[in-house]
């Protein structure tokens, strides 16, 4: 399995991840980018430094794969039903 890498981007600071996961695929990449992104704003607040970082994912040879915008992870949580039927 690939690994890849979920570094943090506020502003013009990168934050990297050293450690990063092993994941499927992009696509599992994406699952895991969106649930960072969630669990670091429930911790942290909806911040206004926050809202405006991303999650820069890369894999092992240092390519982006997916850029996260913390903003997108919040509208995602609005438009899910809050009920099922």
């Amino acid at each position: 399995m690939p690994r890849y890498y979920f570094n943090t981007k506020i502003g013009n600071e990168l934050i990297l991840d050293s450690e990063g996961e092993l994941l499927r695929d992009p696509d599992h990449a994406w699952e895991v980018a969106r649930t960072t992104i969630r669990q670091i704003l429930k911790s942290e607040g909806e911040q206004a430094g926050l809202l405006s970082a991303s999650l820069e994912v890369t894999d092992e040879d240092g390519e982006v794969v997916l850029e996260f915008p913390f903003s997108e992870a919040i509208l995602d949580i609005a438009e899910a039903p809050r009920t099922r039927h």
